[in-house]
């Protein structure tokens, strides 16, 4: 029922072109009881009666009623179909809009392919039973009652031996719809894993082919594929389990018709063309008992494809806009942490950090791999809350502030870098697509991008591939880089962005990007220490604790971490020299 109520809630906007296509299949289903008459009156009163001035009018009549029908029916399924778009269309912008809202959280524990399959192959399941499985259990319902209303008309005890055998029907048809329903929990549960299983060695097919990882792949993917054939098997043998009888049971009312209807003919209780009749509406019993296992298994696949669409869409972020968001005119930039500490889960990321930046100032982080470098500044985007202390930018807990607001005053050249499968001007403008190209060209000239840009032979028209596929690494970040610098934010993050480019290049940069807007707070992120020498404030991050912080020329006199860092990458003779 809830899977009702909450696609009702779509089809609001529809429901008087949706009901008027209901009512019209309760007229087609009507005009199915009108031939068969007909068929009877040819056969009592054309044959036996010899009225044959009236067999071209009856025929006549035969015409109209099938052209009819067959009109109205055209016009409700279009109708359906159409409305069944409407609805799919809307239900994936909600589901879009939705994953757009969510959290980095909820992108941490979902797989991919479970989230394909709910843009999916679950929508159409509830396409299909908007424009297709609606109509028909209504459409079959309402002729099997006008049939047995019609038949009962014509010869009530010939009509009550027929349907003495639809109880048996009945039972046996909510039996199979009990034991089929789980099953196709479990199709949809080995779809997903099918997705995910795909979509991960479509994404590291470098990695497989690097590793000759092939045939463990394709084992992997053959054991998922193997698994989602048996669920469907599942359900395949529930129905061959029931679906014999229940074909069986329809056809037995055939020879039902036959014996009793010919004993009563012979006996002069009824007329041969009242046989005719019968004989004519003998498939609209059959057919509805035939198609009632076909339509349980479709409203089952409906229900549980329903369910996983709610969930996501009833998914709540944890990163939420409080009541009252403050959204200033700008942000300026100064960052206070007082005693943060943010765990995943129950592993501790960060702890007890506190540091103070100001506007315009460069601050440097630096540490070993796993020591929270990136979970920091992930926190001053507010991608994660602190599960302690308090975080402010320009004396304002970041909690209260507006958070589109926040981010878009927040430049991210992050590790991972994504470009999209558009242009490189359309890459780079990304946060900001009404900038023009000379201002583009501009960016690009600040990140060290242009030069390699205007050597491609559709320059800055150039089409990357998917993540950025046929270009370098040191191009990617500095496609990234501009991308970060396009907005002119209040805050700039790059998070290990110049790793993959040479040190006379990736001076250059730190050159151009402190001279294009002075007054910037800037976080950078780096494994190098030439990345971070020149910074104001220096955060050296072990275990997810700040372990040293200072200049350069203080922590190298330190001779801590950093100092040791420092002496592996320059030498040390110039590290001896520095710390005199």
């Amino acid at each position: 029922m809830e899977s009702l109520k909450w696609i009702i809630g779509y089809l609001k906007k529809h429901i008087i072109k949706y009901s008027i296509s209901l009512i019209l299949v309760l007229v087609t289903s009507l005009l199915s009881m009108i031939n068969p008459f007909l068929a009877g009156d040819i056969v009592d009163k054309v044959l036996n009666g010899n009225q044959k001035n009236i067999l071209i009018p009856i025929l006549i009549a035969m015409l109209v009623v099938v052209i009819i029908k067959g009109l109205i029916t055209y016009l409700y399924q279009l109708i359906f179909e159409q409305v069944s778009q409407d609805i799919l269309l809307k239900i994936r912008e909600d589901l879009y809009a939705k994953l757009l809202k969510l959290d980095f959280d909820y992108y941490n524990n979902t797989k991919t392919g479970d989230i394909m399959a709910r843009m999916t192959g679950d929508t159409d399941s509830l396409r299909h039973f908007i424009a297709w499985v609606v109509y028909n259990i209504l459409s079959n319902v309402s002729v099997f009652i006008f049939a047995i209303i019609s038949m009962a008309y014509v010869n009530l005890p010939l009509t009550l031996f027929m349907i003495s055998i639809c109880p048996i029907i009945a039972i046996l048809t909510v039996k199979m719809g009990i034991k089929i329903s789980p099953t196709f929990y479990n199709i949809r549960e080995a779809y997903s894993r099918l997705n995910s299983v795909t979509q991960e060695n479509i994404s590291g097919n470098r990695v497989v082919k690097a590793f000759s990882r092939e045939d463990f792949e394709i084992k992997k993917f053959d054991n998922e594929n193997l698994n989602y054939k048996n669920r469907n098997l599942d359900t395949t043998n529930i129905i061959g389990k029931y679906m014999p009888i229940l074909e069986f049971l329809s056809s037995f009312l055939s020879i039902i018709m036959i014996l009793v209807g010919g004993i009563l003919v012979i006996n002069k209780s009824m007329t041969l063309g009242d046989l005719v009749v019968f004989n004519g509406l003998i498939w609209a019993l059959n057919n509805p008992m035939r198609m009632a296992g076909y339509l349980i298994n479709d409203t089952e696949r409906f229900i549980a494809s329903s369910i996983k669409i709610r969930e996501l869409l009833n998914t709540e972020s944890s990163i939420k806009d409080p009541e009252a968001p403050i959204k200033p005119e700008r942000i300026r930039g100064d960052i206070l942490f007082d005693n943060v500490s943010f765990s995943y889960g129950d592993t501790t990321a960060l702890k007890n950090i506190s540091f103070e930046a100001k506007r315009g100032q460069t601050i440097g982080i630096i540490g070993p791999t796993g020591s929270g470098k990136s979970s920091l500044v992930n926190l001053i985007c507010r991608f994660y809350d602190a599960t302690e202390g308090e975080i402010y930018i320009d004396n304002i807990p970041i909690k209260d502030l507006n958070i589109k607001h926040l981010r878009s005053s927040i430049g991210m050249a992050m590790q991972d870098i994504f470009l999209f499968s558009d242009t490189i001007e359309g890459n780079i403008a990304y946060g900001c697509p009404s900038v023009s190209l000379e201002q583009i060209k501009d960016i690009a000239k600040l990140s060290e991008a242009h030069n390699f840009i205007s050597e491609m032979p559709e320059g800055y028209d150039t089409i990357v591939g998917e993540r950025g596929v046929g270009l370098s690494g040191g191009q990617r970040q500095r496609i990234s880089l501009a991308r970060a610098l396009i907005t002119n934010p209040s805050i700039l993050i790059l998070d290990d962005t110049t790793s993959a480019v040479d040190m006379e290049t990736e001076f250059k940069i730190q050159q151009e990007v402190n001279l294009n807007n002075p007054n910037r707070t800037n976080f950078i992120i780096a494994h190098r220490i030439s990345s971070v020498k020149s910074a104001d404030l220096i955060l050296v991050l072990e275990n997810g604790r700040i372990i040293e912080s200072g200049t350069h020329d203080s922590l190298v006199k330190n001779k801590g971490y950093y100092y040791e860092v420092y002496k592996t990458q320059f030498g040390d003779f110039n590290v001896s020299k520095e710390a005199i």
